[in-house]
Order: structure tokens, then sequence, then C-alpha cells
């Protein structure tokens, strides 16, 4: 056993570093002790010096293992760089290895120089592993990102559930867990799964000082986005996409707006991603646009600020991501765009899968929900959430504690919250509750018959969203508890009970109104959105189309959407190809019913001598996909757009957004073989109909509400392509 002077110096002599940090020395004596250990320390922290100081002075081989294949290449090559000339000292075991590569690991592992061996939990459970690590003689083993053994963690893996078994068949020795994102239910799940229920716990404050937590709403996202990163120019960034494709599309559109980007995601060639992220390493790129799959264990100390372009599926995922700002201690901005419509497209793609998944699911993303729209210290919620009291009531560096919002006297509405949680039976989740208090008629109150309880529309004057935001508040407060295994149902506390008897003055929040934007603002490419521009020019433009629609009896928005308009009321075109720059218009568009247009802004520039602002326009990358030329060729030949999804591992959603860019760009797809077989003509005519005499603007929500619910969203679609393609084009 090691002395606490002798850690010093081992600590000295392999890392370079005086002093540990937290309580990095107590975690490592402990588990070279012989003993178990669960550790929940925050990104920054100094987790990987947990397991790699202990293997580098215990007998044996330390088993590591490790979620990502990036990540595994990342702390060899650091190990590597501080043990010098041995080589050997630090490997990894996973799917990239080829032969050669594969026997000099082995090699090295049979002669007893490999301390630290990296394996993927995939490469855990083959046959030929398991034979080769029980010649081993192992010192522990280490679970990295621990969190991934739990489906309430915000990056379930399966084949992590299968450690604790594979352990035993290997060998026994103490396991050490570790995670910078666990909410007490998931340190639960760990530990049982693990089987290691007394373990001792070692739990460092979540709290990162440095970092400042904003939400903003998703209007005018790609302008804002470019604004920030321009003014944070030489800064290093990452900015997170739940998608690949909108990674791919969002790093394009910063190159093009001479911004140093790159992309990363799992669909990349590993050459590709290891190439990009070294070049962000080495900061010859300024940002990174990423999926989730970018980050985990890269030691970038620097990175000053991570923008969520799509908010998060859970609030685990957003700390984790926003922890990788400012762990040096310094700037660390976290700025989320948020909208109520990307929480919708989240709950779409769970539809399918087994109900549990889909209740944990909902959950998780209720929590995000309530972190965006309150305007509670966005801190006090985090903490709160990781099972943490957050004792300041301004923590001065989030937008509500700096910017904040008028509060009231809410113990009215405190204890009436409280009496429905009583009259309910402690039985229903926080929606449930805030819609009877709201008085909504619902299949699910009137099936529990809650629209016969007193408090029912007893809070009919506010909102749902309204009673939402006392609900967490009471829960908060310790008012209420709310059981995450339950699905959220609430119950009351004793201080919830003393509360409801002796009741007192007692400030609280409404939530945040969030601006929400249009379809049109929403799809990729939106520059304005958010107006700013030359109000009278937008007022004549404006008029020009109304009278322009009259003569051709079309509505408004097919001849140029509202967003179009405000583009030209800031860039001034006086070209097609300037009109082209702006959102929703394409050649085709442009040469159609550009010309009086950009003869009325050449004129209102020249009478009101106008210098044009070209410095100010956000470019927008050419919408070309490397899609498109087979798309357009399989439409021709009149291929089944299911076959040309499939084809290009597309989505329908996926393709249909492709097959709307190209029509929008002006080329001419005529999709009248699939629809045909795909509905019948009366709908066909009734969608029709409705885009070319009664909508006001191309949204197929506005659609979908008119229509009625018998219309399916893609159905909407497809015809509204086919409506552009013959109108507006």
């Amino acid at each position: 056993m090691h002395t606490s002077s002798e850690l010093h110096l081992q600590l000295k002599r392999h890392f370079g570093f005086n002093s540990f940090k937290g309580q990095q020395e107590e975690i490592i004596s402990h588990l070279m002790g012989g003993n178990d250990a669960f550790v929940l320390m925050p990104t920054g922290g100094g987790k990987s010096l947990c397991y790699q100081l202990p293997a580098l002075l215990m007998p044996g081989t330390a088993i590591v293992i490790s979620p990502l294949i990036a990540l595994m290449k990342n702390q060899v090559d650091a190990i590597r760089g501080f043990a010098g000339d041995n080589f050997g000292v630090a490997h990894f075991l996973n799917s990239s290895l080829n032969k050669t590569q594969l026997a000099e690991v082995k090699e090295a592992l049979l002669q007893g120089k490999t301390k630290l061996l990296y394996v993927a939990p995939e490469s855990l459970t083959k046959a030929e592993n398991i034979q080769l690590l029980k010649r081993l003689h192992i010192s522990f083993y280490a679970v990295d990102e621990a969190h991934c053994i739990s489906e309430w963690g915000h990056d379930f893996r399966p084949e992590y559930r299968r450690i604790r078994p594979l352990v035993k068949e290997i060998g026994k020795a103490p396991i050490i867990a570790l995670t910078a994102t666990a909410t007490p239910k998931v340190q639960q799940d760990i530990q049982k799964n693990l089987d290691m229920p007394d373990a001792r716990v070692f739990k460092t404050s979540f709290n990162r000082e440095n970092l400042y937590y904003e939400i903003r709403p998703k209007v005018s996202v790609n302008r804002e986005l470019v604004k920030f990163i321009k003014q944070n120019q030489g800064k290093s960034g990452i900015v997170y996409c739940l998608s690949r494709r909108k990674v791919e599309e969002v790093a394009s559109f910063l190159q093009v707006n001479d911004i140093r980007a790159l992309p990363y995601h799992a669909g990349m060639d590993a050459a590709t991603r290891t190439k990009n992220q070294d070049l962000f390493l080495m900061e010859d790129v300024e940002v990174i646009v990423a999926t989730i799959a970018f980050g985990m264990g890269i030691d970038k100390p620097d990175v000053r600020y991570v923008i969520h372009y799509d908010i998060p599926k859970s609030l685990e995922g957003y700390y984790q991501e926003t922890g990788r700002a400012g762990r040096d201690g310094g700037e660390g901005q976290c700025i989320a765009f948020y909208s109520y419509k990307d929480i919708q497209k989240l709950e779409k793609f769970k539809q399918g899968k087994p109900i549990a998944e889909q209740e944990i699911s909902k959950q998780l993303l209720m929590e995000t929900v309530a972190y965006a729209e309150t305007n509670v210290c966005r801190r006090k919620i985090l903490l709160h959430y990781f099972g943490e009291n957050y004792k300041p009531s301004n923590c001065h560096n989030c937008d509500n504690c700096l910017y904040p919002k008028k509060q009231f006297d809410g113990q009215e509405e405190m204890c009436l919250v409280l009496e429905a949680v009583l009259e309910s039976l402690q039985q229903f989740n926080t929606e449930h509750i805030a819609s009877v208090i709201a008085g909504e008629s619902n299949v699910l109150i009137k099936s529990y018959n809650h629209h016969k309880l007193e408090v029912y529309g007893m809070g009919k004057e506010k909102t749902v969203s309204f009673w939402n935001a006392i609900i967490r508040q009471g829960v908060l407060l310790h008012f209420l508890n709310k059981d995450i295994e339950q699905y959220g149902v609430l119950s009351i506390t004793p201080q919830g009970k003393e509360f409801m008897e002796n009741p007192q003055r007692l400030m609280l929040y409404e939530d945040r109104e969030i601006e929400e934007e249009t379809d049109a603002d929403m799809e990729f490419g939106s520059k304005t959105g958010g107006g700013g521009g030359d109000e009278t020019l937008l007022a004549m433009l404006k008029d020009l189309r109304k009278s322009m629609a009259h003569k051709l009896k079309l509505a408004p928005y097919v001849i140029f959407q509202d967003v179009s308009l405000e583009d030209m009321s800031i860039i001034y075109p006086i070209v097609v190809d300037e009109l082209t720059q702006c959102q929703g218009v394409g050649e085709g568009k442009a040469k159609k019913f550009g010309k009086p247009f950009l003869e009325l802004i050449e004129k209102y520039v020249e009478e009101n001598e106008i210098i044009r602002p070209e410095d100010i326009v956000v470019k927008s990358p050419p919408k070309k996909s490397a899609n498109k030329l087979y798309i357009i060729h399989s439409i021709d030949r009149k291929l089944d757009l299911e076959d040309i999804a499939d084809a290009k591992g597309l989505t329908m959603d996926e393709l249909l957004g492709e097959i709307e860019a190209i029509v929008n760009s002006g080329t001419r797809l005529n999709i009248d073989y699939y629809l045909r077989q795909f509905m019948d003509d009366d709908k066909l005519e009734d969608i029709f109909s409705y885009f070319r005499y009664e909508a006001t603007s191309d949204s197929v929500d506005e659609a979908q509400q008119e229509l009625g619910l018998d219309y399916s969203e893609d159905e909407i679609r497809l015809v509204r392509i086919k409506f552009l393609v013959e109108v507006a084009n």
C-alpha cells in the first residue's frame, strides 16, 4: 500500500502534477486497497487519473471498459505520452485493429508489459478475448462512462448491462465505475447492475461555476449562430446537432460564411473523423459541428463555447455536452436554441418503440422542456436534477439570474397544486395535475372521473403551462416529490403538508414565453425570420406581392414567402443572382416572379441613396445534395420513393426534405405516378385545392389543422411538392 507522500511522488513522476484534485487521492487509495468504488465527478474533474495512476502502480493489468473507439485512442496516446519509452504500457482492444496489431497487443499483454487495456464492451463478449483475459493477472476493472449501463441514462448501451457476468467469468477483481452524469435513479441502476451495492460512492459537486447557461428561442437560428461565432472569433467551440444530416448542413453553412468549421459524426469514415478531431484539437479549425458521438473523453481544456443547435433528448446529455466547455476553469458559454417543435419531432421518433421505452424517453424530454421554459435559476434546476441542492437564490451566471423576470406571491397557487395532488390520490404526473387544475377536457381526465374533482378547473383562468411551472417549483422547493421510476408520479412531502397547514408568502415565477418560428423560418438556411430590415421597403414589397397574387389568382405565399421578402428588405437584391440569396428563392422562382420585385428594389435604392449592406448578408450554401442527381433520375424512372430512400439510407422524412429542397431550387419533379398509388384522388384533390385556394402559408401544421387528422403529414407534404412544382415554379 502506498503512503500519501509516495502517491504524490508517483503523481509528479508519471503525470507531472504537484497535487491531486478534489477526491482523487482518496479514490486512488480506496481502489488500491482492493475495494469497489463508484465515482461521480463532473467533466473536467479528473476522472481518468483515478484509474490511470493506480493501474501504473498496481501489479497486473487494469481492464478499462470504454464505449468509444475514438476515446480509447485518445486516452492510450495520452498515457503513452506520459510513459516515455514504455510504448506497451497501454493498448486498446476493439474492432478497428487488424491481425498484426491484434497479435502485437496479445504479446504485450502476455509478457506483462501492459498496465492499461482499453476494451470496447462488444470486444469483451468475444470468446477468444475472454480466454486471453483469463490468462492475465487483472489489477481491477474500470467501467468508464458508466451511465451507459442505465436505460434511464442519456446514452444507454445494452451491451454495458452484460459487463458483470463477463467480469465474473474472467476473474474477480475490484471494480471502479465512473461517470460525469448520473441522476440518483441512474446511480442506483448502475450499482445494482454491476452488483456493487456496498461500493463506496465518491460524489463531487456537479456545479461548474465558470459555465454560463442560456436558452434562446430557435428563431433566425442560422443568423444568430454566425453572429455569435463571429463575435467569439479565434475561440474554440462545439456546435451540437441531433442528426448527421443537420451536422453536415450546419458545417457547410458555417464554411460558406468564412468560419473554419468541420463536421464530426458516426456516419463518417474513421480516418476523416479522426482527422477532423485532430484539426480541432490542434486549433487549425475553430468550430466542430457534431452529433453527441463527439466529445466523450476529448480532453481539450479551452473550449470556450458549446452551442446546442437542437435541444438534447435529456438533461444528462445536455449537462455532459455543456461540460466540455471551460474545462480549464476559464470562460465557458453554453447556449441552447429551443423550440417546442423540436421536442415534438423527438417524441415522434419514439413512436413504434415499446411503451415503457416511450414513457422513459418522454419523462427525460419533459425534464428538458422544464429546464428550457423556466424562469428559475438554471443552475438550481440542473443541480436538483442530479440530486444536489443549490442554496443561493442567484448564481449570477445564467440568463435567468442575470436578467430576472418578475416574481409574484404564489402561496394560493401552490396550495391549489398540493390540494390537486392529494385529491388525485398522489398517483399522477405533472402534466395530468396541471391539466386538471386548468380544467382541460381529455380522455385521461374523463376516464378517471377527474372532471368531477373539487379542484377541477379551479385554475382555469391560467394555462396548463402556468400550472406546470408552479408544480415544477413545488418539486424544487421539496413540497412535492417526483417518482421517476413511476413515470413522474407526484406525491406530497412532509414539507408540502406543513406548507398546506401554514401557508406563507411564496415568491414564484411563471414559465418563459418562448417565441416560435414558422415552418418557413425553420427550413434550413433561414437567414432572417426576425425582421430587422427596411420596414418601408418591406411594406412596398408586400403590396406588390398582393397585387401580383390578385392578378395571377394565387395565394401571396406561392409567389414569395414572408421570410423571402424580409431578406429582400435587408439585402436589397437588384439582380437574379442576388435574389436567389434570399431564403426560399430558387432560380426557377426568381426567374418566374422576380423581375417586378428587382425593379422596385432598384428604384427604391436609387431614390433613397441606399448603400447596400453586403457585409451583413448571412450566406446560405447552395442547396446541393449528394443525393440530388440520384433522386431526380430515380423519379424520372418512376421508382417508388421507399426504394429511393432505402437505396440512399434515408428515412422517408429525410427523402421528402431532399425532394423539397430540389423543388424549392426550381427543378420540376413529376411525382404523379407515386401519388396515384399512394393516395386516392379525392384526398389528393382536397389537399391540392387547400394549397391552391385557401392556404395563407405553406405550413404543413396549418394544413393538417385545417384538413383534419384523416390527412397524414406525408400525404400533405407530397401534394405540397406537386403543388409547388405546378404552380409556384
